[in-house]
């Protein structure tokens, strides 16, 4: 087996499924699933042939066993995998009627809060081409200084940053902290995965108008603009591997179940077609595909689907 080309890091966590939909206070029963948006993609890049490295920090707590036996289960080295005696952070999930869903999250001072970052060394990230990161660790400290670690060591050894904001406001202390944060890291990124939501509670204008071009300007050479049943879009600038230019996928029409954890998917789709330097229209057709696939079971990690699948989608549509 060759050495990774992928990096993922950040958070591991339990999501709590609800066997019913409608609010959280109405719920009786809910369902033990690994989640958190790193650990999801990671999973991701690994079912689509793409095993990545991925660096995360789990409890001792029997949640932080659980997430480790799945983690290695789905054949993800744990090189990068440390343990601390933090609780494992717990996100109590609602669904609308539509597979929408609400998030309700234990979070602190849990193990994801001191994400560890520095047992990732030089020669490794020399060695990857690609960084995945995402939004969460970056909400709380010490965290957020471990991942703007990690990713300003990646970029001087040539790393290239791909970042999902996944925005959670509940998890933040202040908006303005959100704004500037999120800010610092667009300009360390190279390719951005974001909805319109992401923004919405930032100062930065998430209106129709020009918003993946307002991104652009903020540091990413590349924009990937999920937009739900719309499909999604691609966006680059002059100095991206893709050239200047637009490309829009209007997606593919399924019976979603649950739509927790579909740009996780969507990313994990993406990032594979990167690695392979497939063409924007590719990259869009094949992680559309991935995140329509994850809506149809319950669960984020669960629902991922296999490269067979994916390609099976593909040639069906």
């Amino acid at each position: 087996m060759s050495e990774p080309s992928v990096l993922v890091a950040g958070e591991a966590l339990i999501d709590f499924i609800p066997d019913t939909p409608g609010s959280l206070a109405g719920v009786e029963t809910f369902h033990r699933r690994a989640g958190g948006a790193p650990a999801n993609v990671a999973v991701g890049l690994a079912r689509l042939n793409e095993t990545p490295w991925l660096c995360t920090t789990l409890s001792t707590d029997p949640f932080g066993e659980f997430l480790a036996d799945r983690l290695d289960a789905e054949g993800l080295p744990e090189r990068f995998v440390t343990r601390v005696k933090n609780a494992t952070a717990l996100a109590f999930v609602s669904h609308g009627e539509t597979g929408d869903r609400e998030f309700s999250f234990h979070r602190e001072r849990t193990a994801d809060t001191v994400l560890q970052t520095d047992v990732v060394d030089t020669a490794t990230l020399a060695a990857v081409d690609w960084l995945v990161v995402g939004g969460v660790t970056l909400s709380a400290e010490p965290s957020r200084s471990a991942t703007f670690e990690l990713v300003e060591r990646a970029q001087e050894a040539g790393c290239r940053i791909v970042f999902d904001p996944n925005t959670r406001p509940e998890l933040w202390a202040e908006s303005d902290d959100m704004t500037l944060t999120l800010e610092r890291m667009l300009r360390r990124t190279d390719v951005l995965k974001a909805t319109r939501e992401d923004f919405e509670p930032t100062a930065i204008d998430a209106s129709s108008d020009g918003f993946a071009d307002r991104l652009l300007e903020k540091g990413p050479e590349i924009v990937l603009l999920t937009e739900g049943t719309a499909g999604a879009r691609a966006v680059a600038d002059g100095d991206s591997a893709w050239g200047q230019g637009e490309w829009h996928h209007s997606g593919y029409e399924i019976d979603a179940v649950d739509t927790t954890g579909a740009g996780d998917a969507f990313l994990a789709g993406a990032v594979a077609a990167l690695t392979e330097e497939a063409d924007p229209t590719e990259t869009l057709a094949f992680a559309n595909a991935v995140a329509a696939l994850a809506t149809t079971e319950g669960g984020a990690m669960a629902a991922l689907p296999d490269r067979s699948a994916v390609d099976q989608l593909m040639e069906d549509r």
